[in-house]
């Protein structure tokens, strides 16, 4: 199976930039669909992109994001990115990065996904 770690996260102005990044172990990433979900206080977790990339690259982002995000995976490094551009203080949230089996659809929903990471904490300020 595989282990994930999120880091990058940290406080920036709002109109800034951040790139997360989701280290995998264990097995690498392309072994799986990649999603990253967030979760602000008092809020349920929430989809913001996925992808996998064994045969045709599928990616997929939510509505609150897309055009500011993108993911994106670096096999060298069994690394994949969040890299968030013109944030809004509405993106604060913990971010979590998330994987579930190749054989499967990427999906929006945070119950399909098998393995989770621990969370970075993302912060914009107005």
């Amino acid at each position: 199976q595989v282990q994930l770690v999120e880091s990058g996260g940290g406080l920036v102005q709002a109109g800034g930039s951040l790139r997360l990044s989701c280290a995998a172990s264990g097995r690498t990433f392309s072994s799986y669909a990649m999603g990253w979900f967030r979760q602000a206080p008092g809020k349920e977790r929430e989809f913001v992109a996925a992808f996998k990339t064994r045969g045709a690259t599928t990616t997929d982002y939510a509505e609150s994001v897309k055009g500011r995000v993108t993911i994106s995976g670096d096999n060298a490094k069994n690394t994949v990115y969040l890299q968030m551009n013109s944030l809004k203080p509405e993106d604060t949230a913990v971010y979590y990065c998330a994987a579930r089996p190749i054989y499967y659809a990427i999906s929006r929903r945070p119950n399909e996904y098998n393995y989770w990471g621990q969370g970075t904490q993302v912060t914009v300020s107005s």
